[in-house]
This record gives structure tokens, sequence and C-alpha cells, in this order.
């Protein structure tokens, strides 16, 4: 059953409690630094992300600097973030894009980001709400699609389908916020498997626990 958005006052109020302060959980120092460990972040825990990107700008401290490097380099650096051939492709490209195209600055709106070499919407919400303030959507990586879904916020499978959803479901004020959120409740309680709905302090609210 779809939640309306009379009802969802509570589920925020209660996600609020447990994670009210949202902090991005890949390390960066810039708008640059951020947009490289997302691209990396693709189907790669933010713990190993975090543990390649000391590496990776100490030997390329900026933009001009990945931007110039040789692929095969920076693939034995990233090696063990998995599909390195395209994700190093990404890092050299996107950022020779920056440095061409954008002055070496970070773009910052939705369509700029786009043109970047391994930007989907997921990176360009991250980069656009998290670190600029100026969100332009939700972030829904493979966490906010699954408690999208189990909490019944929107009842599609496809990312941009549920971005969707939450924008009209949610007030603008708290797009940044839920999408870290609720990839945090995803970690700590809805994994993929075997979510802990004993110890969920959602439960009371969650189609999927019973709740009509």
């Amino acid at each position: 059953m779809l939640i309306k958005k009379k009802d969802l006052a509570p589920v925020l109020a209660e996600l609020k409690k447990l994670y009210p302060k949202v902090i991005i959980p890949l390390h960066h120092k810039n708008a640059w630094e951020l947009l490289m460990a997302v691209i990396l972040s693709a189907q790669c825990t933010d713990e190993r992300v975090n543990q390649i990107t000391p590496h990776l700008f100490k030997a390329y401290p900026t933009a001009q600097d990945l931007a110039a490097a040789d692929i095969q380099d920076v693939e034995k650096i990233i090696h063990s973030a998995g599909f390195y051939h395209s994700k190093a492709l990404s890092l050299i490209e996107s950022s020779k894009r920056i440095c061409e195209v954008y002055g070496a600055q970070v773009p910052q709106t939705m369509a700029e980001l786009l043109t970047l070499r391994g930007v989907a919407r997921k990176t360009a919400n991250v980069l656009l709400g998290d670190y600029f303030n100026k969100p332009e959507g939700v972030v829904v990586d493979t966490h906010v699609k699954r408690l999208s879904f189990r909490l019944g916020f929107t009842r599609q499978t496809d990312p941009v389908k549920i971005e969707q959803d939450l924008i009209k479901l949610i007030d603008k004020d708290k797009w940044q916020w839920i999408g870290i959120a609720l990839i945090l409740h995803g970690r700590s309680y809805c994994p993929a498997r075997k979510p802990n709905c004993a110890a969920c302090p959602l439960a009371p609210w969650c189609p999927k626990n019973g709740v009509k």
C-alpha cells in the first residue's frame, strides 16, 4: 500500500530522531574529490572508497593532474573498487571536461553535471544537494530504492521514476536529508536480505511489517 503525504509526518519524524544530521560518508576536501569518490562508489562500499581515495588524491591532487593521468596507472590505484576499467576512464574523462569546459571547477547544475562521464542523477544529486546545497532532486541508490518500496513511498522500480515519486511526496527542504537518512537506515536496519524488522523503529508504519 502506498503511503499518503498526510500520513508521512510520523515516519519522517522518526527518521529525523534517528538521523538528525546527515553527513556524506565519503571522505573529501572539495567538490572535485567528492565527485571522484561518488563515481568510485558505484557498486562499491563507502569504506572501500575511503581506503582508495587517499592514494588517488596523493597521486593526482587536482582535476588537472587526473585529466593528464595514464589510465593504467589510475586503474592500479582503484583496482579494488571493481569495474576499474570504466571507472578509471570516467575519472579521467570527467576531470578533462571539468578542466576544458568548466575552468577546473565542478559545475553546479544538473544539466552540466550530467555531461560528465560516469555521472547520472544519483551522483549529480549528491553534489547538488549534499555539497552545494542546491537540491534539484533526491539521491536514489540501492538502499533508497529498496526502502522507498518497502515503506510504501513508491511502487516504481526505475530510479528516475522513484525519484519523481519522492519529489512529489516529500517537501523540497527535506530532499537533501531524506536520501542520506534512508541510506543509513538501510544499512542499520533494512538490508536487502533479512531486514531486522523486530528492532526497526519504523516498523509501526511499514507496510512490509503488516501495517495497513
